[in-house]
């Protein structure tokens, strides 16, 4: 195993790195051999969906990379609701296409969000005043070493923000290999966020919200074809209502956000006020248009420049804000994955 394999074209960031071997599963068996395969060789594992939410901190991971592609799209129905299984290898994005074609609706919000199936419920992703755990009803996860299936309820899942038990208690030895969705055919716009709440929701249609979503999010970041990047970088911090109020007395234009837990703020408002768009280290940089995206410019970047950029934006805005900002996306090291919060301060 001395030659290496890119990982370039499996990222979105489009860092150059390597791996020892990289393995694509087509189905749960599979899955399983290829994990037990790196087990039995005492390698390192790294199961990969679209790599549209990991940065790679070194040059190489040293073990085996197994890209989860499983298939399927499944729908059933009644009188009031949609039921669809879906594989965890299917595109999000073509999966909403595929489904305004049918006319079933309910996740126009989530439209452009890359990635695949199977990490939207270790994110719980969300947009626009929507999240996965509003749709989802379960989780379907395989214990690799035995290859039982585990169906997992909504409130099994401990869905948080930007957050899930797949980041925790099922983080190792085990892979998503479906989720089930239910959405209503009484069709109801979320209209509250961004250039959403300025429509009219009386007129509006599921496919004038998925074409406004992807019109946002296409003005705001880039196409991670052409610009390496993996969305937004940083979660939106939620701070107490102390903290928040005396934030809002200094700075009357912060956007802010009440939530059952505290107060929601928009990371990409603080890192814009600590005049860091562009900012650059390396071949890393602050996206000019979002703040919240980091960015592989010119294809020059390393993992370890990208490190000391989100390093350096969450040293300026505590400094500025008091806040801590945490990243959304996973860390890889040359070993498997690291704590990103650590990797950072």
């Amino acid at each position: 195993m001395n030659e290496l394999v890119s990982l370039q074209s499996f990222n979105t960031f489009g860092l150059n790195v390597n791996a020892f071997k990289i393995e694509t599963a087509h189905s749960k068996g599979e899955l399983c051999t290829y994990w037990k395969d790196a087990i039995q060789q005492k390698l390192p594992v790294l199961i990969l969906g679209g790599g549209s939410n990991v940065l790679f901190t070194d040059e190489a991971f040293k073990g085996i990379v197994i890209r989860n592609m499983i298939s399927g799209i499944k729908i059933t129905e009644n009188e009031q609701y949609w039921d669809l299984h879906i594989g965890a290898g299917e595109n999000w994005h073509k999966l909403i296409e595929t489904l305004l074609e049918k006319k079933i609706y309910g996740l126009e919000n989530l439209a452009l969000i890359p990635g695949n199936v199977g990490s939207a419920p270790i994110q719980n992703i969300g947009a626009y005043g929507k999240e996965f755990k509003d749709v989802c009803t379960y989780v379907d996860v395989i214990e690799l070493d035995n290859g039982h299936v585990h169906r997992l309820s909504n409130e099994e899942c401990m869905f948080g923000y930007r957050d899930s038990i797949f980041k925790h208690q099922y983080q190792q030895g085990f892979a998503i290999i479906a989720v089930g969705i239910q959405l209503s055919k009484e069709w109801k716009p979320i209209l509250t966020y961004g250039e959403l709440a300025k429509l009219s929701s009386d007129s509006i249609t599921p496919k004038d919200i998925f074409d406004k979503v992807c019109h946002m999010r296409s003005n705001k970041l880039p196409n991670p074809e052409i610009v390496g990047n993996a969305g937004s970088f940083f979660k939106n911090p939620i701070i107490d209502k102390q903290l928040a109020q005396s934030i809002k007395d200094e700075f009357p234009l912060c956007p802010q956000y009440v939530q059952s837990e505290g107060v929601k703020l928009a990371a990409g408002w603080l890192i814009d006020q600590c005049g860091l768009k562009g900012h650059q280290i390396g071949g890393a940089a602050v996206h000019t248009k979002q703040a919240l995206v980091l960015i592989n410019k010119e294809n020059q970047a390393t993992g370890e420049d990208i490190v000391k950029l989100a390093t350096y934006i969450r040293k300026k805005v505590l400094e500025r804000f008091g806040v801590n900002l945490e990243p959304e996306v996973r860390f890889i090291s040359q070993y498997g994955e690291i704590d990103s919060v650590d990797a950072i301060s």
